[in-house]
């Protein structure tokens, strides 16, 4: 008997007395946790039913209360024509879109790359309004015929027309 009351005794004082709150961290902001997260993706673009893109992203993360949605883990991005052939791959360790414009920021090692046009950069925008792809960093562009470089760069998405603003070297290829 002396058992139960030392037990009964003993789950009135652990049932009475203040409850603990644990504490509670805020400093952490909402804005800073993704939407949407994915990994490992696939996104197909489309107009008017014909394929225009393919990106593949190893995780996306996207913030509407930004109005962007970061890209990591390498992208790369295939533009496509009007025939839906592909026409030019872009890739990069990471980049950015903005929600609003749907341009695509790609940063760090970016390489664009056509049947015979290569160019590289740390940074590179594509611009939805007009389909074109530039850059205001330094560039190389290598050709079957010379290698251009320079600082600002606008190009169609397929690399046919192209201009580099500021050239700071030039050779022909046979001379490399």
């Amino acid at each position: 008997m002396k058992h139960i009351f030392i037990y009964i005794l003993i789950f009135f004082i652990g049932c009475s007395g203040d409850k603990v709150k644990p504490p509670i961290d805020r400093s952490f902001l909402d804005k800073e946790i993704p939407a949407q997260e994915s990994w490992n993706s696939v996104v197909t673009f489309s107009d008017s039913g014909k394929i225009r893109a393919m990106l593949y992203a190893g995780h996306i993360r996207v913030y509407p209360e930004k109005n962007e949605t970061l890209l990591d883990s390498s992208i790369k991005i295939d533009f496509y024509d009007i025939n839906e052939m592909k026409t030019t791959t872009l890739t990069s360790k990471r980049g950015r879109v903005d929600d609003i414009s749907n341009d695509l920021f790609a940063i760090d090692s970016v390489v664009v790359e056509s049947d015979s046009i290569i160019i590289t950069t740390e940074e590179m925008m594509w611009r939805n309004k007009d389909r074109k792809i530039v850059s205001d960093k330094f560039v190389t562009i290598l050709s079957p015929k010379e290698k251009i470089q320079g600082y600002g760069f606008e190009s169609d998405q397929n690399l046919k027309n192209y201009v580099i603003y500021n050239i700071t070297y030039i050779t022909r290829r046979d001379t490399l």
